[in-house]
């Protein structure tokens, strides 16, 4: 299944959920989207926002600083 990436490395909370959502809310149900951020605070962010708006947060990870989010947005 294809994703849409969305690049927010280098912005502090809340400004890669907020791009997220605004990304989120132009997708079809059931779309991908891959977040990359640096900020340390988006992991509990994504945990919060997915829990409360339905979204799903599929897989997060680290890598040298670069946090990486996979989110399928609800149907």
């Amino acid at each position: 299944m294809s994703e849409t990436l969305l690049d927010v490395k280098g912005m502090s909370c809340p400004l890669p959920v907020l791009r997220a959502n605004r990304a989120l809310r132009s997708m079809a149900g059931g779309a991908r989207l891959r977040v990359v951020a640096t900020d340390r605070a988006a992991i509990a962010d994504f945990q919060a926002y997915c829990r409360e708006t339905g979204h799903h947060l599929l897989a997060w990870s680290e890598e040298g600083g670069t946090f990486s989010f996979l989110i399928r947005r609800k149907e």
